[in-house]
């Protein structure tokens, strides 16, 4: 009985059914609905951006969105406030469990039309707080501690089936293993996707034994790897859930330090703990104690009685299959793909990639004049995550040629220089700089043909990188790079400094010095 239940229990359909039905005690599950409701209060002015709707959705405001869906729109101001009022009550509503169904809705409608409004705010945890609120409707988490429970003595401390606490279970789980998964990425496993995390005051203790090198490999990465693969089988065992609760909570708190990231260290702290201990049956009834109560396990072959059980074994799984198209979307969506598969956050690779952006230049050019010009990298933005991923830089040039000719610049064609580095690699560009993006194709189903290709096969110069790196003195600033055949890259150099040279590692580059008309 290590997961609560026994193995024949899994051997009928029947057996099965009347297991997730178990009647089970509502505390746990109040305890959770209470704290989850009071976190999301936590962060809809935070996260969310509640106290800076004025700056982000002002009326008339010239500015570039990235939504999921084109067709979404931002309200007007007034209307922003008011949805957003009506998620904050609809959060408060589950804390307190009052009209405690209402209230789910009132906060889970809110929640994602604003979360697919604009994609550049999407965190690896974003969709699991909709995930969650999603899965708390259909439950009974207001039959412990609820003010509709006040109100209706029938709900009051009434059993909840066990099927409430299964599903948190395996979203929880999924939330651990899944990103286990991601880690297993050589990146990761290498030491090379978190290498400037040892430094932080957090690992001190461990450098105190080990070298800044070996605490990032072993504790950083190893150590994340290890949790997360193996977290979500730790908490669901019952003999091992009191060790990894303490191991969860010191990786959360730890986060918390490491991380600006909302809510989201504090709320995967809290959200293992109701759901994941072992419930207990109800331990208060109205009914006579000498009379058996009549549960629906006791009449297995009744078929009006397992068709209940099935209709509320679809709300279980109906619950669970939402969760299915945000975790397969990344292999079916080749447009979303870049150097990383899938849309940010979707991903899961949000903590498996870290970037360095050296160079970003926009170019335009007026479709009638042929005047070329430069924009200032952001302008009518207000994120930076548009660099990396193809979607966002056609949507962000659709958005440039819509509003440039209120600027005198007839239908302008745009041009993306972006120089980046994805886990200390060669700084190497994202996108073919001599595509017009306004006018390039993209469709979310297919590969978009203007994103270069990572260059890999250079993935083993990185130790060599960090040994020249290393050998240079304090005062002396290197920049690796690679660059595709047929592509220039323009530098301004400023005479303050006195001694910049080149040095070519491998291959043919031709150096032509524009003021001294030589190369």
């Amino acid at each position: 009985r290590l997961l609560g239940f026994e193995l024949r229990d899994l051997t009928r359909w029947h057996r099965f059914v009347r297991l997730l039905h178990r009647p089970t005690d509502p505390a746990a599950l109040g305890a959770f609905r209470a704290a989850f409701g009071l976190l999301m209060a936590l962060d809809v002015p935070q996260e969310r951006g509640m106290a800076l709707l004025d700056r982000r959705f002002l009326d008339g405001l010239e500015v570039c969105r990235f939504p999921l869906l084109p067709a979404l729109r931002p309200l007007p101001l007034d209307g922003m406030y008011l949805l957003y009022a009506v998620m904050m009550l609809g959060a408060l509503g589950m804390m307190l469990g009052c009209w405690y169904r209402l209230s789910c809705v009132a906060f889970l409608c809110p929640y994602w039309y604003v979360l697919l409004l604009d994609k550049t705010s999407w965190n690896n945890h974003s969709y699991l707080y909709g995930l969650l609120a999603f899965q708390l409707t259909f439950m009974g988490a207001d039959r412990y501690g609820s003010v509709d429970g006040l109100f209706r003595p029938q709900k009051r401390n009434a059993h909840v089936p066990l099927w409430n606490y299964t599903l948190l279970r395996a979203q929880i789980f999924l939330v651990y293993f899944i990103a286990g998964l991601k880690k297993l990425d050589m990146d990761w496993v290498s030491g090379y996707s978190m290498g400037s995390l040892a430094r932080h005051w957090l690992f001190a203790p461990f450098r105190l034994v080990l070298s800044e090198q070996s605490t990032s490999l072993l504790v950083v990465h190893g150590g994340g790897l290890l949790l997360d693969l193996s977290a979500g089988f730790l908490l669901l065992l019952d003999a091992t859930r009191p060790i990894a609760l303490v191991f969860v909570t010191y990786f959360h708190c730890m986060n918390s330090q490491l991380f600006s990231i909302g809510e989201s260290s504090v709320c995967t702290q809290n959200s293992p703990r109701a759901p994941l201990k072992h419930p207990q049956g109800p331990q208060n009834t109205s009914r006579d104690p000498k009379t058996p109560p009549k549960h629906p396990w006791n009449t297995p072959r009744d078929p009006k009685t397992l068709g209940v059980l099935y209709g509320h074994m679809g709300k279980c799984w109906g619950g669970t299959g939402i969760s299915h198209p945000f975790l397969v979307l990344p292999p079916h969506t080749q447009g979303y793909n870049n150097w990383t598969n899938g849309l940010y956050g979707y991903s899961w690779d949000m903590m498996v990639h870290s970037r360095f952006h050296q160079h970003v230049k926009i170019t335009y050019r007026d479709g009638l004049t042929g005047d070329v010009g430069y924009l200032k990298p952001g302008v009518f933005t207000q994120s930076r995550r548009w660099k990396d991923h193809a979607d966002m830089l056609k949507q962000y040039a659709t958005c440039l040629s819509q509003l440039l000719p209120r600027y005198n610049i007839s239908e302008p064609h745009i041009y993306f220089d972006i120089w980046v580095s994805i886990n200390d690699r060669f700084q190497q560009r994202l996108v073919d700089p001599r595509v017009d993006v306004v006018r390039a194709p993209w469709s979310p189903w297919r590969r978009t043909p203007w994103v270069l290709p990572l260059l890999l096969e250079l993935s083993p110069w990185r130790q060599r990188l960090q040994e020249l790196e290393s050998s240079l003195d304090g005062h002396t600033d290197v920049v690796f790079i690679a660059d595709f055949p047929g592509l220039h890259l323009e530098n301004f150099v400023s005479e303050d400094l006195g001694n910049t040279s080149l040095r070519v590692l491998r291959g043919e580059v031709l150096v032509e010095l524009v003021e001294q008309h030589r190369n």
